[in-house]
């Protein structure tokens, strides 16, 4: 079909120039797990790359891609605003149309996780991610970057249809063991053991567990998605789908926000400020309706 997108993800230490063409051969954009371009950032978060197969990844996938992503990774422990505006140089420097960069996780029970709590390196703090955040957006903006969601930035016309489809709660399929689908009004999700998967489908059986979302639910996930985008929340489109009563009550949440200079209203638009988009996640919970 004209003008679908076909990506992939894929690690730097995967792509060799084989691989890479055979790639080519069946999806038209991929998106590669970079995370930093420095060995000690690689190592402290366990990645099984180093920077030069980063690199060389990049260099490779250029030969035979035109729409390439690549993941960074900002606060991280001993990751200076200098080594990270180095990261961002280091990116610019390849043309890439696509960006995205997303603050660490700390996830528990890692190595990383365990040498926090023994005191070993420091913490990740609230300061430095913003501050961090703030940077690449400055960054990648000079170079005509659209910051068209909170953790991505693309050169005009490469904004991830694939990402972009979640975001604005359009209807996708998913296949295969632990895939998701949404159909606008019902979440779905297959289960994650391979076994189990295959044996229900031979018994005629699917796999599945359904959630069916309530106007409450809707409204939410109509609010947590939008702030995370260029576009924002559109009221004409809380009311088209839910009516006056949700869109009355988001504009009564979000006076607070408006005068604390955190969103905007802009064309019957609910947009975060330069001030409130690394704070969406926070203000959006705010704005939640509860059941």
């Amino acid at each position: 079909m004209e003008n679908t997108e076909i990506s992939i993800e894929a690690n730097p230490d995967d792509l060799t120039k084989d691989k890479i063409k055979e790639l080519s051969e069946n999806f038209n954009r991929i998106s590669i797990g970079v995370q930093s371009f420095f060995d000690k950032d690689l190592e402290l978060m366990n990645r099984s790359h180093d920077s030069n197969q980063a690199k060389n990844s990049i260099e490779l996938t250029k030969k035979y891609f035109d729409n390439i992503s690549i993941d960074l990774i900002y606060g991280i422990p001993g990751l200076t605003d200098y080594k990270w505006r180095k990261n961002i140089k280091t990116a610019k420097n390849y043309n890439l149309p696509h960006i995205s960069a997303y603050a660490l996780t700390v996830e528990p029970n890692t190595i990383l996780s365990k040498l926090i709590e023994k005191g070993k390196i420091d913490n990740i703090n609230d300061e430095t991610l913003m501050r961090q955040n703030e940077i690449i957006v400055i960054e990648l903006e000079k170079s005509k970057y659209l910051n068209y969601e909170l953790s991505n930035f693309a050169l005009k016309n490469y904004e991830s249809k694939n990402n972009s489809a979640y975001w604005q709660r359009k209807k996708y399929i998913g296949l295969g063991p632990s895939a998701h689908s949404f159909n606008g009004n019902k979440r779905i999700w297959n289960v994650s053991n391979n076994m189990k998967y295959i044996n229900s489908l031979e018994k005629n059986k699917l796999p599945i567990t359904i959630e069916n979302l309530t106007e409450i639910d809707v409204y939410n996930e109509m609010v947590m998605t939008g702030l995370r985008t260029i576009l924002g929340i559109s009221l004409d489109d809380i009311e088209k789908q839910l009516g006056k009563k949700f869109k009355n009550y988001l504009l009564d949440k979000s006076k607070v926000k408006i005068d604390k200079k955190l969103l905007v209203l802009d064309k019957k638009c609910l947009k975060t400020t330069s001030k409130g988009r690394f704070l969406s996640d926070g203000i959006a919970s705010d704005l939640f309706m509860l059941n």
